[in-house]
This record gives structure tokens, sequence and C-alpha cells, in this order.
């Protein structure tokens, strides 16, 4: 049972650091400060486009929105045409960007906010509407109440032990619901610290990871981890990694346990029901659900969940707590009367030698003709020739992908995911 209202921190020590930035510690009163200076600065709408990138502006403007009874909005991409499209579909709002609160967070005199008073929020209030990639036409709209936060964030420490004195480093977007819950409601709702940078390049990772006092996690995508180990840099101790956003091989998770001597966890989620279910990576194929869910026919129910939720996956269930994925329900293809996966292609494209990365897509509809897939490749010393009789040695004809476009790299965006909306606009800039 959710209470009425649930206060914006967990219970703390006042100087207890929720955020460490150029390597000092921020307590929670100071933050609490900053909130109220930034509160009382918001645009005067209903809904707060909250662009920050630093993440502890980014912490401090989606609290002080909370605080002040307006929406935070999350947008899946920066992309000009998305935030748009945002502002035609939510006209009374107004956006944040870090140099707009950093008069909020100016130095203040402890006369100036007296006390240390922990404001509560209403558990139905709307704290944020997420957004999915919107790969199929617009994003779509997730709202999330505080309540509904709260309660992801309590089953996330439940699973990951986040407490006081833990730092997280982070290298995916707060915008993105991975980021948001692990790096912003984690620091609100456990106690545990965050690294305010948001590191890109392995050599960052690094050097933030040594900025945040011990323990410490490392949360990051496939993507971001297979550079750190593919750098070959010697790494600060840490107590885990957490990957998502994308699957992550056995391969790759025993080189970053190798890499880093700490074990990697995976979280499994979606946009539209938060993170729900975990696994160590080596430890086998099957997820472990988050206390309280429950998953009947691939679809979600229980915990803090309003109304189940279909996973866009294809589910094996194993027993009440456990599930294997077996695929995305729209990676299935049919051509001419096969069968195969968007998954399964990619696996064999990827296994030939000499690719380095590489990824289907299927087109857009083409009335009654039959569609013939795409695929766009990473792989420096081979030619398309080379690649399509690679490809002839594994798949069925019918499989082969008209064009096969190489690139130099893969059009990811900022969690690391490359969508089909991506990859059409790179092959029609390609070959018009």
């Amino acid at each position: 049972m959710i209470p009425a209202s649930i206060p914006l921190l967990a219970p703390a020590a006042p100087d207890t650091p929720i955020a460490w930035r150029d390597g000092q510690p921020v307590s929670r009163a100071i933050f609490l400060r900053h909130v109220a200076s930034v509160a009382r600065c918001l645009p005067a709408a209903r809904f707060i486009l909250n662009l920050c990138e630093d993440r502890y502006r980014f912490l401090v403007a989606f609290a002080a929105v909370g605080a002040n009874g307006q929406t935070n909005l999350l947008p899946s991409s920066r992309a000009s045409l998305h935030l748009r499209q945002l502002a035609e579909d939510y006209p009374d709002s107004g956006q944040l960007m870090d140099r707009d609160i950093d008069a909020g967070l100016a130095p203040a005199a402890p006369e100036d906010h007296p006390g240390f008073a922990v404001p509560k929020l209403p558990s139905e209030h709307m704290m944020a509407i997420a957004f999915t990639s919107g790969s199929t036409g617009r994003a779509k709209p997730n709202p999330k109440t505080w309540g509904e936060l709260v309660s992801g964030a309590a089953q996330a420490r439940q699973r990951f032990g986040f407490a006081p004195g833990m730092t997280l480093v982070a290298t995916v977007p707060p915008q993105h619901m991975y980021g948001l819950e692990t790096s912003i409601m984690a620091p609100l709702a456990s106690g545990a610290s965050v690294h305010s940078g948001r590191p890109f390049f392995p050599a960052d990772v690094r050097a933030a990871l040594e900025a945040a006092p011990a323990p410490r996690v490392l949360v990051t995508t496939p993507v971001h981890l297979q550079a750190c180990v593919q750098a070959g840099l010697r790494w600060p101790k840490t107590r885990f990694l957490i990957s998502a956003t994308a699957p992550l091989s056995p391969a790759l998770a025993a080189q970053a346990e190798a890499a880093f001597a700490a074990p990697v966890l995976e979280i499994y989620g979606c946009t539209e029901a938060g993170s729900i279910a975990s696994r160590r990576t080596l430890d086998g194929d099957r997820w472990r659900l988050y206390d309280g869910f429950q998953l009947h026919d691939g679809s979600l129910s229980g915990a803090h969940l309003p109304e189940p939720v279909a996973l866009n996956d294809l589910i094996e269930e194993c027993g009440e707590a456990e599930f294997r994925l077996l695929g995305r329900c729209e990676d299935l293809v049919n051509i001419a009367g096969k069968r195969t996966s968007l998954g399964y292609l990619n696996h064999q494209l990827n296994a030939i030698e000499g690719v380095a990365e590489g990824v289907f897509a299927m087109p857009d509809e083409a009335g009654t003709e039959v569609r013939r897939l795409l695929a766009v490749v990473v792989a420096p010393g081979l030619d398309e020739r080379q690649l399509l009789a690679a490809l002839a040695e594994r798949l069925d004809p019918v499989f082969l992908p008209r064009p096969l476009v190489k690139v130099d790299a893969l059009p990811r965006n900022d969690t690391g995911k490359v969508t089909r909306a991506a990859l059409l606009a790179l092959i029609a800039a390609i070959r018009p």
C-alpha cells in the first residue's frame, strides 16, 4: 500500500552526500537549499522539459519541478524534431537547461534556508512523463507518479543494496528511464550518492570512478562496456557493474568482469513499466523478477503498476519468479513464408570474421511486393560482395539484405541503441 505522501528524500543525516561535484560532496541539506532556490524560479507552466545534462543539475531540477507541483517531461531524444513535437503536444510547458538553474546553485548562507525540512510529495502527483524512442512515429508518453517511482526505487534498493555510503557513476542520460531509476531515484530514495558527470569515453569513465568514493557502482550500457574493455585500462576497485538498454553477451560480460574484477549485473525493463528484473549475465539466461511482480502470458502486473503491461518481448516463464527472453515480438520476420528473427540474423552477421558490428532492419511497407531486409555493417577489411558471400553461407537466400550498406559507425542514440528510424534515415542518406 503506497502512502498518500512520500518524502522527497529517504531518511539520512543532513550531512550525508547526495552527489559528488568536482571531487567535493554535496550534502542533502545543501541539496534541499538548491531545490528550494530553483523551485522559486521555475517557469509558470504545468510541464517542464528537463534538458539538464549535468546529473546534479538534473537532480535538482527534477526535485524542484516535483516539489513545485509541476511535471518533468523527459525526452527520449534531443533531436530538434522530437523537441518541437513535445512542445506541440504540451503547449503549457517550459524548459530547463543547465545554465537556467545555475543561479539557484549559488552558495547560500545557512540562515537563508534554516533547518532540514524534507518536503513531502503526494504519491499521486505526476512527477514525470517518460517517452519511448518513437522509432515508428511520435514518441509515446508514459506518465510516472511519485509513488510509482519511489516504489520502483525500493525494489531496486532491495535487489542491488543501494544505501548511504555507496556512490553511483552513470554513463546513461538521466532522461532515459534506466538512467532516471539508477542515477536519480536511487540517490533520492535509498541514500546513495551519485557522481554529477556523464562520462562517455573510457578515460572519462575511469576518471569519474576514481573521483567517486568507494564503494562505487558503474551504471552503463553494453556499448560503453565494450569500449571500456577494449581500452585496456586499469580500473578503480568497483563493487559491481550494471548494464541495460540492450542484451549483453556472455563473452563481453566475462571480459568486463575480468577487467573490473567485479560482477556484471543486467537490468531488464521498459519505459512502460520501468525496471522489472535482473540477472548476473554469467549465471545463465534466466531473469529474476523484482519482488511483487507477476508474469502471465507475456503480461506484467503487480507491485506499483496501476494496470497490467504487455511486454514487447517473447517470454518463456520459468516458474513464478523467473523467465527467459526469446526475442522481441517486433523482431519476428516472415518473408515468402519463411520465418526467422532479427536477433538471429544479427547474431549471424556479427559472427562473420572481420565484422566489428552490424544490424539488420525491416524496410517500410511496400504494398504487395515481397520485402527485402536491410543491413548496416561496420567491417573495415571487407567489401559488400565478401559480406554477402559470407552471409549466403549462413542464411536462406530470402533473408540476404538488399541493400547491405557499409559505414564507419552505427547510428546510436544517447543510450547506445540503434533504432530502426535511424537506420532507415542513414540508408536513405547514403542511397537516396
